[in-house]
């Protein structure tokens, strides 16, 4: 095979990735994948470990009737048993059965391992990694060999650890991965091990990095540096234990930082929305502040920051974010300064026009997060915020009162559940009428919702597309007991947008309306023209009300 780039780039998110706690793939979940990473340029996808569950061996069927742009497919296993031969052992049929170009067998580099682990000789061992390289050789596979535990067999014993990849070589191994399977290695080990391996061999070296020390990137780049060509990782680094090698820290650091052409840029350009890809699929929480592709990368929060950001990107940014398609996200907080107001209001499409207002919106937001108000979370309520601080009208409506009601079925038995009816009442002043309504929901804020949209619906049709999409509290104080101040953070969507908002107050129906009073008002705020002059800062009002 033809390596497009100096660094071959080999993923292991479908296979060494499922190994981690809480990820499960489907079959078709791999598949969805496996198309994103052969559409970024990934080289190499492994695929999983044919013959040892039926969700891989699906994979492997599906695999072979996909084609392939760029990426080849590779099957994983490791060396045959000790108790038989290459020609009748399972593990090494099914690597052949899988019908993938490309095979990637592990086998022991520690004298611990052949002696303790597998209960076999030292000389055993190298027989194991010969006969099993040399059979799937014969039968036409491109074969990488995973020097398993290298680092630590080469520190036990160099002379037996360097036997083991000459045994693999000699039976005609493809590349020689050394790996660092208990991830404990330090970046000048790899990199002084590497090279002493490079002097030794003529085939093409990988480096297999895990992170149980928090060096999986940096060990991975100290091994390139050293000679290695061949690179394995996972998205996003998920992984056994602590994980391994991050590729969407290792690509752009190669590329961007070392010199080496991974893949073009419109690819690279793409990394982000890779990483957000897999994190979905796999049902995970994106690593908000992972390097390159958090959504918090290229986060600023300080003021001196911010302001000098908006002179000069470099000042505070080693690459610019766009380049993996990431963004920068600049926070307002009570660490705010008058850089990061504007630079927000800049974002929005909002002009504060008098410095003062600047001013006075950074106090706002000071006064607000000293009571617990969130507004990195909450973007929707900072927008409203700056719009009623200017002086546009941003109410939309006036609550007057409100009433939630919750009752319970008596059981016939202790622990039963019973369904609880919870009714919320609403009494709104709207476009200079008085609307009184009342609503039902599968809890007292979906009750509540369910009221709001009920009552402004006929003043507001667009709020048919609206739902309610996710609600989160935390509670801010918890030595105040049942006193305690809470923080609401409330999403709401339409199918083609999102947006936060927050609340604040010791009674959490109060702070759950603010959230879900301002969800609503931003949306309007968009799409309607508001028909009430905004009287007071809607926070304030909330506060005095709340207090």
């Amino acid at each position: 095979m033809t390596v497009p780039s100096e660094v071959e780039l080999f993923d292991t998110t479908l296979r060494d990735g499922t190994q981690a706690a809480h990820v499960t793939l489907s079959a078709r979940d791999k598949s969805r994948i496996a198309r994103r990473l052969d559409a970024f340029g990934i080289d190499v996808i492994e695929g999983g470990w044919p013959g040892s569950n039926p969700k891989d061996q699906a994979f492997f069927e599906d695999a072979q009737g996909i084609d392939w742009q760029h990426a080849e497919v590779c099957a994983f296993g490791s060396t045959r048993h000790a108790s038989g031969e290459p020609a009748d052992d399972a593990n090494l049929q099914a690597l052949l059965d899988a019908g993938t170009p490309i095979v990637c067998i592990f086998g022991k580099s520690w004298t611990l391992h052949a002696r303790t682990a597998l209960g076999i000789s030292l000389d055993e061992n190298l027989e194991l990694i010969r006969s099993s390289v040399a059979f799937l050789k014969d039968h036409g596979k491109r074969v990488i060999y995973d020097a398993e535990h290298f680092f630590d067999g080469y520190d036990a014993d160099a002379e037996y650890a360097c036997a083991t990849l000459r045994a693999a070589a000699d039976a005609g191994a493809d590349t020689l991965v050394l790996c660092d399977t208990n991830g404990g290695s330090l970046p000048d080990d790899v990199r002084r091990v590497t090279s002493a391996i490079r002097e030794k061999f003529n085939e093409p070296l990988g480096i297999h990095a895990h992170n149980d020390g928090g060096c999986a990137t940096a060990n991975t780049l100290a091994g390139v540096r050293a000679g290695a060509r061949h690179v394995q990782g996972t998205v996003g680094g998920i992984g056994e234990r602590c994980g391994n090698a991050d590729l969407c820290a290792v690509i752009p650091n190669l590329q961007l930082k070392m010199g080496y052409e991974c893949v073009s840029r419109e690819q690279l350009s793409t990394l982000s929305d890779l990483s957000r890809f897999v994190s979905e699929v796999a049902n995970l929480d994106p690593v908000e502040n992972a390097p390159y592709v958090g959504r918090h990368a290229f986060a600023h929060k300080g003021g001196v920051h911010v302001s000098a950001v908006r002179k000069e990107p470099r000042a505070y940014e080693h690459v610019e974010p766009e380049v993996t398609g990431n963004r920068r996200n600049v926070l307002v907080s009570d660490l705010a300064g008058r850089s990061n107001v504007r630079y927000k209001a800049d974002e929005m499409g909002i002009e504060l026009g008098e410095d003062d207002e600047a001013r006075r919106a950074v106090e706002r937001i000071k006064e607000l997060e000293h009571l617990g108000y969130e507004f990195q979370g909450a973007e929707a309520s900072f927008e409203l915020l700056v719009r009623t601080i200017q002086g546009e009208g941003t109410h939309f409506f006036e609550r007057e009162r409100l009433r939630v009601r919750s009752e319970q079925d008596e059981v016939d038995a202790p622990y039963e559940d019973s369904a609880p009816c919870v009714e919320a009442t609403l009494v709104l002043n709207v476009q200079d009428h008085r609307e009184i309504v009342a609503a039902e929901g599968e809890g007292p804020v979906d009750a509540l919702s369910n009221a709001l949209r009920k009552a402004l619906g006929a003043f507001y049709p667009s709020l048919e597309r609206v739902r309610l999409a996710d609600y989160k509290v935390r509670v801010l104080t918890p030595q105040d007991g049942t006193a305690a101040s809470v923080r609401v953070l409330v999403e709401h969507r339409t199918d083609d947008d999102a947006w936060n908002t927050v609340g604040v107050s010791t009674n959490i129906l109060e702070a759950s309306w603010q959230a879900l009073a301002d969800g609503i008002r931003y949306h309007l705020l968009q799409v309607e023209s508001p028909s009430l002059e905004a009287t007071a800062d809607t926070k304030a009002s909330a506060l005095e009300t709340a207090s």
